[in-house]
């Protein structure tokens, strides 16, 4: 890449006279290794800014790409709008396709076609060896690919942004264990489905730590309502019909009103709710204090981090040395919403 730049360009950038970048680059005498360090780094600084140069006259498109209930793709599309603008001069434009209930073969044709002229994916589906598959198609093509919230671990994904999913789950079991009286009774753990890794994970850190703390309480799990009102009410139901000592609730996968109203129309109280992701129907249930608690994190922090990996892939950002941390989690109650 020396060859791109003139020796005065390297100079001014790295500090150090035309004659020893001229010597560094030709090895036309001794330079010393700190020298040399500092040349090779003007050399790349001076790559970046090329490159960001030349992507700040052009549209980058990102396409965001979601299996989740619409509650929460609305929270994560406008944090994903808001950090938008902290990118300039770079222009990002973010297409989205959300589902609310989709199969993984349509997710598939969804993300293939991505690979025509998107610079990057951010993605929120279920772990299938299909999607790993064309990931790593979109790989070979140099298309980038973000998950989010629920990770593709053995995928050719370039990052996962979220939380903390098996610590999100130890802490719902630390409120709960602290709040339920010592006698034994069942904890329900509804979750979206068996298909999505970060819930399973927030699933086994909420059971480990709920043995550890209260190995009196047991657990139970209710799958497959997707979040969506009618399935999550419909699953509900069936476990209080088949279950008596049900009486808490820790809501991985959301339907939180739809877990409510199973309760009502079964005639049963539930004693402790704990549930996930502060959107609009979770804050008017804390605010009524019909929840306990809703497990929360920086959807901002995690829109920066999945445009920033995106842009640091293409070389438009500088590379980092620390791996991307992973999303606080924050715990909300009806009293700091």
């Amino acid at each position: 890449m020396a060859r791109s730049f003139s020796i005065k360009q390297i100079a001014a950038q790295s500090g150090v006279s035309k004659a020893t970048v001229d010597r560094a680059l030709h090895q036309r005498g001794s330079v010393s290794p700190r020298t040399a360090r500092r040349i090779d780094q003007a050399i790349r600084d001076l790559e970046l800014q090329q490159r960001a140069s030349l992507a700040s006259g052009r549209t980058l498109p990102i396409d965001l790409i979601m299996h989740t209930p619409e509650r929460f793709s609305s929270l994560t599309v406008a944090a994903l709008l808001r950090q938008i603008k902290s990118f300039a001069p770079f222009r990002l434009t973010l297409r989205c396709h959300i589902f609310e209930e989709v199969t993984p073969e349509e997710l598939q044709r969804e993300l293939r076609r991505c690979g025509n002229d998107s610079y990057g994916v951010l993605l929120k589906a279920s772990d299938h060896p299909l999607l790993e598959k064309t990931i790593a198609e979109l790989a070979e093509l140099n298309v980038p690919v973000v998950t989010l919230v629920t990770d593709l671990p053995h995928s050719r994904r370039i990052s996962y942004v979220g939380m903390d999913n098996v610590g999100a789950g130890r802490t719902a079991a630390w409120l709960l264990s602290r709040w339920l009286s010592r006698a034994t009774q069942t904890v329900a753990i509804v979750i979206s489905s068996t298909d999505f890794r970060g819930e399973e994970q927030r699933k086994a850190g909420f059971i480990q730590a709920l043995n550890q703390r209260a190995p009196y309480l047991k657990t139970i799990t209710v799958s497959e309502g997707y979040g969506i009102d009618s399935l999550t009410f419909t699953q509900m139901c069936k476990a209080l019909e088949h279950d008596s000592s049900i009486q808490s609730v820790y809501s991985v996968g959301g339907g939180n009103s739809a877990i409510l109203r199973a309760f009502t129309a079964m005639h049963r109280d539930i004693e402790a709710f704990v549930g996930h992701d502060l959107d609009e129907e979770n804050r008017a249930l804390l605010a009524a204090e019909k929840m306990d608690a809703v497990i929360d994190h920086d959807l901002n922090e995690d829109a920066r981090s999945a445009f920033s990996a995106i842009l640091r892939f293409h070389g438009f950002l500088p590379e980092t040395e620390d791996e991307a941390a992973l999303s606080r989690v924050i715990v909300v109650t009806p009293y700091n919403i």
